[in-house]
């Protein structure tokens, strides 16, 4: 298998890895509640899910 025969430079490094950042999880408000939720779960303040009750949350 080839080997690279010439180096990067620093600036070809640093290029590629500029693209490796967070992102901001897609939130979605909840049709029952109004809360910010992850889209396609259950949300976890009531516990609806795609218009029905699927958890039983506990208050304490």
């Amino acid at each position: 298998m080839a080997n690279p025969t010439h180096r990067h430079t620093k600036s070809r490094r640093d290029k590629r890895r500029a693209n490796w950042k967070g992102q901001i999880p897609n939130l979605s408000l909840c049709p029952e509640c109004n809360e910010p939720k992850l889209s396609h779960r259950v949300c976890p303040n009531c516990g609806s899910y795609n218009g029905r009750k699927v958890l039983e949350i506990v208050e304490k």
